[in-house]
């Protein structure tokens, strides 16, 4: 049976299910894949040290997560425009011609909204966070015809680049920078979170209460755990949610083909992956 070994890079994984995903995905295939949690500040290292140790070390790729989605661009001799446009990569295979990159959040993120509201436009929408995850999700939201982005941070510098990355490929999609999410929130048909808070070890909530009023859908790019402050307070408010988890399955089956050329099946993964939590919980 081959072997694959893969890992991801990043702080605060320690609650990671990509092992899970990427070694049942593997089970699925036939192939028996190993997955590795690297924590640069739990090893003493820095980031550069870590990504090296895996190129360097029989990693077939890695996955890259946050703080490090855009630090990790420096490492490929050759991302393309798009990647570059983008700004942020979470994927990367090892191979003869040197690291590869990808952003399988975008292309996760549409398939996971796609899966989820079918052929509806996300209308009008106000994120939280201009970092990593909230460039992909915004890329993703573009090509899924959304009408308007709000693009929220407590850095409003990191608001503009996106807003001035974004322009030239709107496409007819609106780009306004906000100084409040209750500002963005105004008259928002989805509000979306794509910062850490909520996270476990993080923990917080970027959405005020009051920006759920009067929106259809909410998404928490957050997965552990599942149920974050936010979502929950949505799901109060009868709102339509779009779970971290989807973004991180759907994620996860793009990563899993650009590092084994093999496609799993969503449900049937999604069904792995919730036996394994029962498992775990007996």
């Amino acid at each position: 049976m081959q072997h694959v070994r893969l890992g991801l890079i990043g702080d605060k994984i320690q609650a990671s299910r990509s092992p899970d995903l990427h070694r049942l995905a593997g089970r699925l295939c036939g192939l028996d894949v190993s997955y590795e949690l690297l924590i640069p500040p739990t090893r003493g290292e820095t980031f550069d040290t870590v990504f090296d140790h895996c190129r360097n070390g029989g990693f077939r790729g890695i996955n890259v997560t946050y703080p490090y989605k855009e630090a990790v661009l420096s490492h490929l001799p050759a991302p393309g425009a798009d990647l570059l446009a983008l700004g942020a990569c979470n994927t990367v295979v090892f191979d003869s011609s040197g690291p590869q990159g990808a952003n399988t959040d975008c292309t996760g993120f549409a398939s996971a909204f796609r899966h989820r509201f079918g052929d509806a436009s996300p209308g009008i929408v106000a994120m939280a966070g201009a970092g990593g995850v909230g460039k992909a999700i915004a890329f993703a939201l573009v090509s899924l015809g959304a009408v308007e982005i709000r693009l929220c941070d407590a850095e409003r510098s990191k608001a503009e680049a996106l807003a001035a990355a974004l322009l030239p490929r709107a496409d007819g999609t609106r780009i306004v920078i906000c100084g409040s999410m209750a500002e963005a929130a105004e008259q928002a048909d989805g509000i979306i979170n794509a910062t850490p808070l909520g996270m476990a070890g993080v923990g917080g909530n970027a959405i005020p209460d009051r920006a759920l009023e009067g929106a259809g859908w909410a998404f928490d790019a957050v997965y552990t755990p599942e149920w974050t402050e936010f979502l929950s307070a949505a799901r109060e408010a009868c709102l339509d949610i779009l779970s971290g988890y989807e973004l991180f399955l759907f994620q996860g089956i793009d990563a899993f083909r650009i590092f084994t050329g093999h496609q799993v099946d969503a449900e049937t993964l999604r069904r792995e992956l919730a036996g394994c939590e029962l498992r775990e919980a007996s």
